[in-house]
């Protein structure tokens, strides 16, 4: 019954500290956006803030269809066409 209680209480502990843990990861994300956003005004800034915050993070294990994916939506978002797009395919590709 002692270990039964003890799992519980370890249990709860660690449930506790978890969404600590989230709060510090999503200020991180926040500050590193602020910087990257640099003198970026009005509807460029939201635009970069919104792609920056919802990025997950790169990992190491990261596919390059993954990575497709990812190019591929920004340069949506970028609305660009022709040769601009296909520089920045590669070049985010490469990073």
């Amino acid at each position: 019954m002692k270990k039964v209680i003890l799992s519980v209480a370890v249990s709860l502990f660690a449930a506790s500290l978890a969404p600590t843990a989230i709060a510090g990861e999503q200020q991180n994300k926040m500050k590193e956006c602020n910087a990257s956003a640099g003198e970026l005004k009005g509807d460029e800034r939201k635009a970069h803030m919104k792609s920056c915050l919802s990025a997950k993070p790169a990992s190491k294990g990261t596919t390059q269809q993954e990575k497709m994916k990812a190019c591929n939506k920004e340069a949506g978002e970028k609305a660009l066409k022709g040769d601009d797009r296909k520089k920045f395919m590669s070049g985010c590709l490469k990073g």
